[in-house]
């Protein structure tokens, strides 16, 4: 290991550059990487210091072993490729204790003979590793009281009643003299306000509320259309009649001091006009081939809808269509198609498929093994004559789609994997 005069003289110490800056608030005043990286090569020359190498990182050192580029200087060090490291303060290699002990425990073991910085250098000495310590851990106490700083403020600014942060669309933030507020955007707060009204007189879905949006032209402050997701997210936004939660989901609800675009009983009556029932399980309605096809016109997924009749007798009857979902295109002019002729298309479609050609699952050769030791023991008993078509894969597509529950229709088609496009009322299969 190098004495200590030999340190003095700078000889046998190889030197690692190490330059770091983050774009936190806490450093945003730090000098640039490249300023520092000039003034302590300057330095280096100066002084007969030996760089071996210069590293860069903008990242923050609140947090112990989150430096990609610090974590490997770290292990070089321990691999002797350095024994020194040069940088502009102590507080750009550490503010957190478990760099800082790890930068001891190096300075211990002989493999870190001195840390150079602009001002100082720091020794393998009990009073050098100490004041590095006391200045890292300084670092340290000046982060931790400007989160608490931080957060007392945040805290008194939601009591005056101004939410942190941007806003909501239909308000900006405003600085005028030195005040900051949140005041209604007047391009967009109106909309908003008659959105909030159109809703809860009359029951406009998410779609439709979409769709006037983009008549009236409003866009996000960004110029970007209003998305379908951001719709839902305004309707259910309480900072629109006067209150707020922040942060979100930690229980401190505070009363704004901006002007409200709605009231709270309007509001509510929107959470009731937004409350959809709780999803049916899977093909429990009878959709055994929602989402099984595309819309060939616009891309989009057919869907099952359901329908019930009144016959002349009195009995009502259930009439299952399958539709495009529009999701893509709400214009789409792709006709309905009733579920009677859907089982009828694919039974055709199947048909005309070369058997060895279909791809199915281990569940459906199971499952067609067994409806073969059916059909075998039906057709043996009442001597009809055995025919390959019969009980092979197109024999069970029948059956399954004529006969079988939902469940068992939807696994089917699901397992086959077929490309298939709903076109003129048409199933076709991609080619």
């Amino acid at each position: 290991m190098p004495s200590i005069n030999s340190i003095q003289n700078n000889e046998n110490v190889l030197y690692c550059l190490y330059a770091r800056k983050s774009s936190e608030d806490d450093e945003r005043q730090a000098m640039s990487i490249d300023s520092q990286v000039k003034e302590m090569t300057d330095l280096a020359q100066k002084e007969g210091l030996i760089i071996k190498e210069i590293r860069k990182e903008s990242h923050s050192a609140k947090e112990s072993g989150q430096r990609p580029v610090f974590k490997q200087l770290l292990q070089d060090v321990k691999d002797g490729m350095f024994t020194g490291i040069l940088t502009w303060a102590p507080d750009r290699l550490s503010r957190n204790a478990g760099d800082l002990g790890q930068l001891v425990d190096l300075m211990d073991q002989g493999k870190l003979v001195n840390i150079k910085t602009f001002t100082q250098g720091f020794s393998d000495t009990p009073s050098d590793k100490f004041l590095l310590m006391i200045l890292c851990s300084q670092a340290k106490l000046e982060n931790d009281q400007k989160g608490v700083n931080v957060k007392r403020g945040i805290r008194a600014k939601c009591e005056m009643g101004w939410r942190p942060g941007p806003p909501p669309l239909g308000y900006y933030n405003r600085s005028f003299n030195g005040i900051k507020d949140i005041v209604v955007d007047p391009d967009r707060g109106f909309i908003i306000k008659e959105l909030f009204g159109r809703v809860a007189g009359n029951g406009d879905s998410g779609r439709t509320v979409k769709r006037w949006f983009d008549k009236k032209g409003l866009t996000t402050r960004a110029g970007k259309k209003v998305t379908l997701s951001m719709v839902y997210l305004i309707l259910k936004n309480p900072f629109y009649y006067g209150e707020f939660e922040y942060p979100i989901g930690g229980g401190n609800w505070y009363k704004g001091k901006h002007i409200p675009l709605t009231t709270k009983a309007i509001f509510d009556k929107v959470q009731k006009q937004l409350k959809v029932p709780r999803k049916a399980k899977w093909c429990s309605k009878g959709f055994a081939f929602k989402h099984l096809m595309k819309c060939a016109n616009c891309k989009a997924s057919v869907v099952g809808e359901e329908k019930y009749r009144k016959q002349v007798s009195g009995e009502v009857r259930r009439h299952v269509y399958y539709h495009c979902s529009r999701s893509v295109d709400y214009s789409c002019k792709e006709k309905y198609i009733n579920e009677e002729e859907v089982i009828k298309q694919l039974i055709k479609v199947i048909d005309s498929i070369d058997e060895k050609k279909l791809n199915i699952t281990e569940k459906i050769e199971g499952a067609i093994f067994e409806y073969k030791k059916v059909a075998l023991g039906i057709l043996r008993q009442e001597n009809i004559e055995i025919q390959d078509q019969t009980l092979g894969i197109k024999g069970y597509a029948k059956y399954v789609l004529r006969e079988g529950s939902n469940y068992a229709k939807a696994d089917f088609m699901s397992g086959l994997r077929l490309p298939l496009v709903l076109k003129d009322q048409q199933i076709e299969i991609v080619s």
